[in-house]
């Protein structure tokens, strides 16, 4: 089963999530299958978030469910 979830990457006290779609028994730093986006919490100039909403929808057309953070993020977003 496929799944839409936040995968962590950047330093440490540093986050940086990038939105990816992978199968569900993945350990969440493993191989993804797409990236769909980013998410920065903490910069303070530019992009904090960026999704590709036409990936993210065919995603989850084929089936793939978001997390729950994902969800918020979407809904945020308007994608959902």
């Amino acid at each position: 089963m496929l799944s839409i979830r936040l995968a962590r990457n950047g330093a440490k006290k540093r986050p940086f999530y990038h939105i990816v779609v992978s199968e569900n028994d993945r350990i969440p730093t493993g191989q993804a299958i797409e990236v769909l986006g980013f998410v920065n919490p903490i910069a303070t100039a530019g992009e904090t978030v960026r999704i590709d909403a036409e990936k993210a929808k065919a995603w989850i057309a084929k089936g793939a469910s978001p997390s729950k953070t994902v969800v918020e993020l979407f809904k945020k977003h308007a994608i959902l």
